[in-house]
C-alpha cells in the first residue's frame, strides 16, 4: 500500500493497484455506464434498450434470432427487452415474408425519434465523460481503446453485458 496525506494531514492507504490500467479502465467503465443509464432513466429506457434500438436501426428488419445471435444473448432475455420496447411503442414485430413462424424487428416512427433523443444524451455523455481530454486525446485514447476491444475479441459496437 502507499501512503498519501490529505490536505488535513491525516494519511490515508492507497491499494498500489487503484493507479493500474486495468483497474482504471473497470472504474472509468463502471463510472460511464451508470452515468449514461442515469441519462436514459428520463426517456423510460436502460441502455440495453438503447442497444437494441441503435442495432435496429442499422439492420432494419432483423429476425428476433438473428438479434439474439447478433447480441450474444439469451433469447429469453432478448424477448422481454423486445416486449418492453414493443409495449411503448418503439418497435413492431411485423410478419417475415421468408419465413412465416419468424417476425422481423422494425422501429417506428417513434422508435426513430426516441433513437435520436439518445444519440443527443450519448453525445452529452461522451462529452462530460471526456471533457478533460483534448481532441487529440479523445482520438488517441478511442485508438488505444479499439486496439485493446479487438485483442480481446470483443464484437464491434455490442457491449458484453448483453451476453448476461
Amino acid at each position: 500500500m502507499r501512503t498519501t496525506r490529505r490536505d488535513s494531514g491525516q494519511q490515508l492507504h492507497e491499494p498500489r493497484g487503484s493507479s493500474a490500467p486495468a483497474f482504471l479502465l473497470a472504474q472509468v467503465g463502471a463510472h460511464a455506464a451508470s452515468k449514461f443509464a442515469e441519462r436514459l432513466r428520463s426517456s423510460g429506457l436502460s441502455p440495453a434498450h438503447a442497444g437494441i434500438l441503435r442495432i435496429l436501426n442499422a439492420a432494419p428488419a432483423i429476425t428476433q434470432q438473428a438479434l439474439a445471435s447478433a447480441l450474444g444473448s439469451p433469447a429469453s432475455r432478448l424477448v422481454a427487452l423486445v416486449d418492453d420496447l414493443e409495449s411503448k411503442g418503439l418497435v413492431e414485430r411485423q410478419a417475415n415474408d421468408a419465413d412465416r413462424r419468424r417476425y422481423a424487428l422494425c422501429l417506428t416512427e417513434k422508435g426513430q425519434s426516441v433513437l435520436q433523443t439518445i444519440g443527443s444524451l450519448a453525445r452529452e455523455h461522451q462529452n462530460a465523460l471526456l471533457a478533460a481530454l483534448s481532441a487529440d486525446e479523445r482520438q488517441q485514447l478511442t485508438t488505444l481503446l479499439m486496439r485493446i476491444a479487438e485483442h480481446q475479441g470483443l464484437k464491434k459496437g455490442i457491449h458484453p453485458g448483453y451476453s448476461r
